[in-house]
């Protein structure tokens, strides 16, 4: 076998060489870390990642294959993908090609063989910042003036790009609990099946639907994960802030920071954002600690959710970030972390089918 070189350059000049996988292709992005030990197929499927480089910390990554079941998108939304080792082979009875093929498959390329100790350490003192893939064929000035020209995250509406293009059914309970109508920003599949579980209809919208057509027989809306810059979102804030007490509202993630731009918060971006499956959250309506699944960029500024009659619920333990708020009197509950748990930990699914359907009243 033939090892080929690759290089990942960052915009501040940092620079690792390794070994090429996945695609043969020059890709750039935001580079990003996630902290989960497990689960990267949930990470390469989730629509929150689009034109991002992720960096895995776990030693190796790829050693159980892929498969159509646990993906929780149709599609691989990373610009590329990086490892201290990835593996060559998978040997889990539930897989179907090589993490090797899905990239290439995906055009998505990858590099390992590198210290993403070295890298991660970098990031968490520079912050997030524009990176590319390349192998070493390409110069590193060219790579370079690559980065340079890519927007960034910042001003990105990169939501309306990846949901779903027209309005579908994803179930249809045979004993209705409620229908859940969901404003498609990026979302996962495990969101829907949980909702679908706890025996409500639901309905996946485009994230241009007009507030009617979204809110015309539901009994609760709910918004979902996204990749990009909430504050870029003009015409899906109107749509929220057009649906604010007139039906319960819930949102995770993207939606969390919708519905805060809605009442008036403000958003700001992280420095180096929350990505992973170990993030420990304080729930202040129960003063439960739970483990939570998180990945993103952006914050909401609970100084503004409270100067509307807002109730914030759920607090990062790490940095003392905003994760969660309510509104009683307009029936709104979301939280900023990941509750479906893919891929994983589990503490915080309860939230769908529990806590937010009661504020839906169903």
């Amino acid at each position: 076998m033939v090892f080929v070189r690759a290089r990942l350059l960052l915009e501040d000049g940092r620079s690792f060489e390794g070994e090429a996988y996945g695609a043969a292709a020059t890709r750039v992005g935001e580079i990003v870390f996630n902290t989960a030990m497990t689960g990267y197929q949930e990470v390469l499927t989730d629509p929150s990642y689009t034109e991002q480089i992720v960096v895995m910390t776990t030693a190796q990554v790829g050693n159980y294959g892929m498969n159509a079941a646990d993906a929780e998108s149709a599609a691989i939304h990373p610009a590329g993908f990086v490892a201290r080792e990835f593996s060559r082979t998978s040997s889990n009875h539930t897989s179907e090609q090589g993490l090797d093929e899905s990239l290439i498959a995906a055009g998505v390329p990858a590099i390992h063989d590198i210290d993403t100790r070295a890298l991660v350490r970098h990031i968490r003192s520079r912050g997030a910042m524009r990176a590319g893939i390349t192998p070493v064929a390409m110069s590193e000035d060219a790579l370079r003036q690559r980065i340079l020209a890519w927007p960034g995250m910042e001003g990105r509406a990169l939501a309306t790009e990846v949901g779903t293009p027209v309005r579908y059914t994803f179930y249809t309970a045979n004993v209705e609990r409620a229908r859940i109508h969901v404003l498609d920003g990026g979302v996962k599949r495990n969101q829907l099946r949980l909702f679908a579980k706890a025996g409500c209809t639901v309905e996946v919208f485009p994230a241009n639907t007009p507030a009617e057509v979204l809110a015309d027989g539901a009994d609760a809306i709910f918004l979902s994960n996204g990749p990009g810059d909430p504050a870029a979102l003009p015409g899906m804030i109107a749509t929220v802030r057009s649906l604010l007490g007139k039906k319960p509202l819930l949102g995770v993630c993207l939606g969390h920071q919708l519905l805060g731009l809605a009442l008036g918060a403000d958003t700001f971006k992280l420095r180096f954002g929350h990505r992973g499956g170990n993030h420990p959250v304080r729930d202040a309506e129960t003063g439960r600690i739970e483990i939570t699944s998180q990945n993103h960029g952006f914050c909401v500024d609970p100084r503004g959710i409270e100067r509307v009659g807002g109730r914030v619920t759920h607090v990062n333990l790490n940095d003392g970030t905003l994760e969660g708020f309510s509104h009683a009197d307009l029936r709104i509950a979301c939280v900023q972390f990941h509750p479906e748990a893919m891929p994983g930990p589990r503490d915080s699914e309860h939230l769908l089918t529990e806590r937010f359907l009661n504020v839906a009243g169903v």
